[in-house]
């Protein structure tokens, strides 16, 4: 029997993962206008953008403007990256509801993704803690590549855990642990939640999923089965990491319009309704002019399935 929450909260990263590897250029306009039709629909966490160095990613190299210009729907949580203390030095200057730290457990992934290593990664994070609390904002730390690596393979729970040890002991109790790529399996992602939400009990735990080899769907169960309170998702499936292997093309999130669909369906609460974050992803696409990977964009959900079956039925071959 699985133990699945009554609750979760479907965070929205779209915005920001999805657009820092984008293939080409999106106006400061089109990302806002993407940003409040997310609002429109009622995500309750939007993932703006990134204050990562302009030359790291210039995709966002307009996350002060974007941050100034959207237009905020009470209820929802406005929040941006801060790779850095100086990242969220500069997210403190801004209406920034909520910072996002990152490391990557992959200590490999983390030279070429930050060019820090370990220790002065989670030096970093806990500096932007403090400036995060010292501004009033949230805070929550992503711990990225943290059961898969595409230059190191499977990563050791034990190395992952160690790691969200270090800070929690510096206080902060709210964490996700991200499926970076989409290669991780469902017996391993509930196993590192398990050990993770009994070992930090008083901690916070979210899901971000990717769906490159067609495991998403099973690692959101078993996720949430090991106690994940949020998932994470994108509008469309955009998205991926800026240092992923050349050859190995896009590893888009996992649409967050699909993950909103199963679980209205399996009867836990989100607070989005599926046609919004359908419809909203229908729009954003045309926005950016991309084909939505998502299933309910393609197949609708099941009531427009029924729909469909009830007027073009078939009768039985004679």
């Amino acid at each position: 029997m699985l133990n699945l929450p009554k609750k979760v909260t479907v965070v929205e990263v779209g915005p920001r993962d999805g657009l820092q590897s984008f293939p080409n250029w999106v106006e400061t306009d089109i990302k806002v206008k993407m940003i409040d039709r997310l609002s429109k629909a009622g995500y309750p966490v939007i993932e703006v953008t990134n204050f990562a160095h302009p030359k790291v990613i210039p995709n966002l190299r307009d996350a002060e403007e974007v941050m100034a210009r959207i237009k905020r729907r009470p209820g929802t949580v406005y929040r941006a990256l801060v790779p850095n203390a100086r990242g969220a030095e500069r997210a403190a200057k801004t209406e920034c509801d909520e910072m996002l730290g990152l490391i990557t457990v992959s200590e490999t992934y983390l030279a070429k993704n930050q060019n820090m290593d370990r220790e002065g990664a989670i030096d970093q994070g806990i500096k932007a803690f403090e400036i995060a609390e010292e501004a009033g904002a949230q805070f929550v730390m992503a711990l990225g590549m943290a059961l898969w690596c595409p230059y190191q393979g499977i990563i050791d729970e034990e190395d992952a855990l160690e790691v969200a040890q270090q800070y929690y002991d510096a206080g902060i109790r709210r964490f996700y642990f991200a499926g970076s790529v989409g290669m991780e399996d469902p017996k391993h992602v509930n196993s590192l939640f398990s050990r993770a939400t009994e070992r930090f009990a008083d901690a916070d735990f979210g899901w971000h999923v990717h769906n490159l080899a067609g495991m998403g769907t099973a690692n959101i169960i078993a996720a949430l089965d090991g106690g994940a309170t949020s998932i994470e998702g994108a509008i469309c499936g955009l998205g991926g990491g800026i240092v992923m292997p050349t050859t190995m093309g896009s590893v888009g999130n996992f649409p967050s319009e699909d993950i909103i669909h199963m679980l209205n369906e399996m009867g836990i609460e989100t607070g989005v309704d599926t046609v919004a974050a359908k419809e909203a992803a229908a729009d954003i696409a045309k926005m950016i002019a991309v084909e939505p990977r998502s299933h309910i964009t393609h197949c609708g959900t099941r009531a427009n399935v029924q729909l469909k079956g009830q007027k073009n039925p078939r009768a039985h071959p004679t």
